[in-house]
């Protein structure tokens, strides 16, 4: 492995390099897709109420349709680092809605032919998901 000199610090291998930076790439994504979540789902609660959570359900939906440009773009083109696709995709997505990367990965199932598998993930992530949720709340009313 090649040594460099890291900010004053010392030496570090260049892989450990790489990784401090694919960290950075998705802190810094991260950072900008959860402000953006947040200003979306401000807007919806002022423009549109919050009976029904719109600002979640568009963000979701939103989230999935670009997960779809991008990782389309990426498979039928190509050309992108994995440092952009870390800060795209696991960051800035990441941070804005967690369901782009779960369409992702069920669409991905399916296209390999796991439609069971794919079923099962769908199903299960939900409703576990949502179990867990409600698990947490009579957690917390019991313990209060």
């Amino acid at each position: 492995m090649k040594r460099e000199f890291v900010d004053g610090v010392g030496c570090a291998d260049e892989v450990q390099v790489k990784q401090l930076v694919g960290y950075g790439l998705v802190f810094f994504g991260g950072g900008c897709g959860a402000s953006l979540r947040h200003a979306v789902n401000m807007t919806c609660a002022r423009t549109l109420g919050t009976a029904f959570p719109y600002g979640t359900f568009i963000i979701n939906i939103t989230g999935s349709i670009v997960m779809g440009l991008i990782a389309g773009y990426l498979a039928f083109k190509g050309g992108a680092s994995p440092h952009w696709r870390l800060f795209l995709m696991t960051g800035i997505l990441g941070g804005y809605t967690t369901f782009s990367a779960f369409s992702l990965d069920t669409a991905l199932l399916y296209e390999r032919g796991a439609v069971g598998l794919a079923a099962f993930y769908v199903l299960g992530s939900v409703g576990i998901s949502i179990a867990g949720l409600f698990a947490g709340l009579a957690l917390v009313r019991y313990l209060t």
